[in-house]
């Protein structure tokens, strides 16, 4: 009897720095959106705002001028024990204290003692958190940007690729791919819009103390915000948000609807290339997608992730209303709860749009097949162009009739509607009132070309500026 024991041969790590695994999103992670969470970005953001408050008060002369530089200087991660601050951290409940006592540290007497002058522990996450989305947001942004480039490309392509329409997963009527695609290019560029506008609403300033009066700042308070405000490239605000969360919430859920769509992109691909439907694949090379028995399985792994991510951000939607309950002018556990799902919803969301531009810029589409698959059933996805092409004659409900029974014929004996259409219409005496000619899929397209070109046109000449949005300046002289 075999007995398989799980050893690590892995050297100690020390809690602080490890993360549960993921395979999720070691397979599928976008590594610009992991970066701008990682440890070390998160203790850089508060750095930073460290750094710009020192500054923002030397101009203000609410400390000396020399302080201000000396403490600038020192706060930089080089001066952090990253260990030594998790274990404060850990006793503490928060990081801040430990990161002020480090940054005062490595600081002479006298400007020892101004490091963090008036400000509190969520001053400083906070708007280290507004920075990392910040960051979040336009990379974001620069994906979208990609991602509906590339999909603009694929609709103008197959914008006369006529294909079966499917409503409840049959078929319905004749449409065409671009058609098809042109929905979700339109969901993208209101998914741009939304966020551009949501950028002031998310990338703001928080500098107003322990209790959100900024007593602690003294007289200068509102003129030390705007400035650190200007110095981080964020926005300022004379509200404090310490516990008002909206604009967290909202960032959380424009991550998850963001994956949402990808999702609904990765679904539409995974049952299109089902064996038996074969109109549209993902990108392929050798063994993308293999199965480790079946040889010939090509499954398609980029939509499946999408599916897994977006689904896991869905999950993590309901922890965003709780966030919002935090009472009085401090938290009671809610704030934790961001700590936690935050970065994951950006992780997710950025992953979900780097699948979903492999797929689109490497979607290898059958427009045989789709040709094909509009006879499949006999023709019957025609059923409503006939009945339209019949109702100025007889009337739609009388037309609607002929065409049911002569579907339901069509299906139950295996046969082709245009056949039994004209059976069924000489056993009701109507014959004569049949064209010649039936309609075609290519006649019954209606608007989807002109929907296409619509979707296209709407992205390229959105009301939103078309430029990235703006990266977080390092401060001049302090970065790390």
């Amino acid at each position: 009897m075999w007995v398989i024991h799980y050893v690590s041969e892995r050297p100690f790590v020390s809690i602080q720095s490890r993360n549960p695994f993921s395979l999720l999103t070691h397979l599928a992670g976008d590594e610009t959106q992991l970066d701008v969470f990682s440890a070390d970005s998160c203790i850089e953001s508060w750095l930073a705002t460290e750094r710009a408050l020192a500054i923002a008060q030397g101009e203000h002369a609410v400390i000396s001028a020399d302080d201000a530089a000396a403490i600038a200087a020192a706060a930089r991660i080089d001066n952090i024990d990253r260990d030594s601050l998790w274990e404060t951290s850990k006793n503490v409940g928060y990081p801040i204290l430990g990161l002020v006592r480090q940054i005062s540290g490595a600081l002479p007497e006298g400007p020892n003692g101004r490091v963090h002058y008036g400000a509190t522990t969520q001053d400083i996450m906070d708007t280290g958190l507004a920075l990392q989305l910040a960051r979040s947001l336009a990379a974001l942004d620069r994906q979208l940007g990609e991602l509906g480039d590339a999909l603009a490309v694929q609709v103008e392509a197959h914008a006369g690729t006529v294909m079966p329409g499917r409503t409840h997963a049959q078929q319905a009527v004749p449409t065409t791919f671009g058609a098809t695609l042109a929905t979700l290019l339109g969901q993208f560029t209101r998914h741009r819009e939304r966020l551009q506008q949501a950028v002031p609403r998310i990338a703001v300033i928080s500098l107003f103390g322990a209790g959100g009066t900024s007593a602690a700042l003294g007289a200068k308070s509102a003129d030390v915000r705007t400035r650190v405000a200007e110095l981080l490239g964020l926005h300022d605000t004379d509200i404090p948000w310490h516990v008002d969360r909206d604009g967290i919430a909202e960032y959380g859920w424009l991550c998850a609807t963001v994956a949402a769509t990808c999702a609904k992109l990765a679904r539409n691909i995974v049952d299109l290339s089902r064996t038996e439907i074969g109109e549209v694949f993902e990108p392929y090379n050798s063994h993308r997608g293999a199965s480790s028995t079946m040889p010939q399985k090509v499954n398609p792994i980029s939509s499946e992730a999408i599916i897994g991510l977006s689904q896991t951000a869905g999950a993590l939607l309901s922890s965003l209303s709780r966030i919002q309950e935090a009472g009085h002018e401090r938290s009671a556990g809610e704030w934790q709860i961001e700590w936690q799902v935050i970065p994951q919803l950006g992780v997710l969301a950025g992953s979900a749009l780097s699948e979903a531009l492999v797929i689109v810029r490497g979607m290898r589409v059958d427009a045989d097949r789709m040709r094909a698959n509009l006879d499949l059933d006999g023709g019957l996805v025609m059923a409503e162009a006939q009945m339209i092409q019949l109702a100025e004659a007889m009337g739609r409900e009388r037309a609607h009739d002929l065409l049911y029974t002569a579907a339901t014929r069509a299906r139950t004996t295996h046969r082709v509607l245009a056949d039994t259409l004209r059976e069924v219409a000489a056993e009701a005496g109507v014959a004569e009132l049949l064209p010649a000619q039936l309609v075609t899929a290519d006649d019954y397209l209606g608007e989807a070309k002109d929907i296409a070109a619509s979707a296209v046109r709407g992205w390229h000449n959105r009301a939103v500026a078309d430029e990235d949005l703006p990266s977080i300046p390092q401060l001049a002289g302090t970065a790390s």
